[in-house]
């Protein structure tokens, strides 16, 4: 078995690809799951192997697709600790948080193999099986939530190091697309249930401690 630090490879791109990949289809699907917005906007797809829901409205495609543009550079440095999926009722109101939660270990473990590109195949078929399981826990999460009230909204929160925090005014990714501090009202919620959905461990990747949903 190999062992590898962060710096021997672009260790942080590789986790940040693979993690705003996943995000992207689990926040269609959330959002799909929800009833954030209606069905007739979303087409069945297959990621992971397994089918999910994605939107095809072009504006609400594009500002996940910007808003995890930015959060790719925060956990390219490890910077990240959380990426919270928010739904809002009509009043601005948090009544249901999904939190995935971040970690990276600071070596990477590649067994050889025999594979085209060693051992590498296994660990990312080992993470595709681990995010597959993700996916199918997200798309029956309603079977124990209540529903939500109608005309929700969500928001994107992203909670990071302090070391970042003191840094992010001077980083902006996309033009007109900045970071703001989030309104207290937006992160806090009374007396939440807390839910654990699922949690992830890969020797390439630990990336999700665990995922949990938050709810009144």
């Amino acid at each position: 078995m190999t062992t590898l630090t962060r710096q021997d490879i672009n260790f942080g791109q590789v986790v940040a690809d693979i993690l705003c990949e996943f995000l992207e289809v689990a926040i269609h699907l959330i959002l799909y799951v929800r009833e954030v917005y209606p069905s007739g906007i979303f087409q069945k797809r297959k990621k992971y192997n397994v089918p999910v829901q994605m939107s095809c409205h072009p504006e609400l495609n594009q500002y996940i697709q910007d808003t995890l543009h930015c959060v790719k550079p925060l956990i390219e440095k490890n910077d990240a600790e959380k990426v919270v999926v928010v739904i809002m009722d009509k009043e601005h109101h948090p009544v249901e948080r999904f939190v995935f939660e971040i970690s990276q270990p600071p070596l990477l473990s590649i067994r050889e193999s025999k594979g085209p590109l060693g051992g590498s195949d296994i660990l990312l078929s080992h993470v595709e099986q681990l995010l597959r399981a993700f996916i199918l826990k997200i798309s029956v999460c309603d079977a124990i939530l209540n529903n939500n009230p109608p005309g929700c909204s969500f928001t994107v929160l992203v909670h990071t190091r302090d070391v970042a925090t003191r840094n992010m005014e001077k980083v902006q990714v996309i033009k007109d697309f900045p970071w703001i501090v989030a309104d207290e009202q937006e992160v806090n919620m009374q007396e939440p249930k807390l839910i654990p959905l699922k949690t992830m461990t890969s020797d390439i990747l630990k990336l999700w401690r665990a995922v949990i949903l938050d709810r009144i």
